[in-house]
């Protein structure tokens, strides 16, 4: 690839020009989705402080169409997803969404300035699922490393676990909700989680 491409690719992926991500590899993804986003904190810290709401519009744009919530989904709910309705299936992606969405906009308003640093990772070619190794660092404490599995879906990657100090999403959330359905059922669950996020809009 010559050096005018890359300039161009970079420009285009400044722009939002979605297309571009389809060529990007994962790790060039992770590291644009994240120093756009922080870019766009930093530099609007002032209007979020005074509209946190604001922040969601912000993760909607930037982050969450380089995320797959449906396959999430599938993973955290296992077997309960096989057995679930296709609506059950339909609320609880919708609301497990809504859920990681507030808990990433709460992140996000409380950056300070912290570094990622991006570790080094083996690509090959014929790869259909990777993982991106990445360390929040903050002067004066322990590195902490968040690591992103993404798989190829089409010719386009996307991210369907977060692992944050050696603790997978998925497999946290599915420990949890499992608990709940078994005690409760799935609709339980949704429900429970609708409320919550109903909370959190407020």
């Amino acid at each position: 690839m010559n050096n005018s491409l890359c300039r161009l690719m970079v420009l285009l992926l400044a722009l939002g020009a979605q297309p571009v991500w389809a060529i990007q590899s994962p790790l060039a993804l992770v590291q644009e989705t994240s120093d756009r986003v922080l870019a766009k904190v930093t530099d609007k810290k002032a209007e979020l402080n005074e509209t946190p709401s604001k922040i969601y519009a912000l993760v909607e744009d930037i982050v969450l169409p380089h995320f797959d919530f449906v396959r999430m989904s599938r993973l955290v709910l296992g077997k309960y997803w096989r057995k679930a309705t296709d609506t059950q299936r339909k609320a609880f992606t919708d609301q497990f969404r809504e859920l990681l969405v507030r808990t990433y906009a709460v992140a996000l308003l409380n950056y300070s300035g912290q570094t990622i640093k991006y570790l080094p990772m083996h690509e090959y070619e014929d790869a259909k699922a990777v993982t991106v190794n990445t360390e929040v660092r903050e002067e004066g404490a322990p590195p902490i490393p968040i690591n992103y599995r993404l798989y190829l879906n089409g010719e386009h990657w996307k991210v369907f676990d977060v692992i944050i100090d050696g603790i997978s999403l998925v497999s946290n959330y599915r420990s949890s909700f499992s608990n709940q359905i078994r005690r409760k059922g799935l609709d339980s669950l949704i429900a429970r989680l609708k409320k919550k996020n109903e909370q959190g809009a407020k």
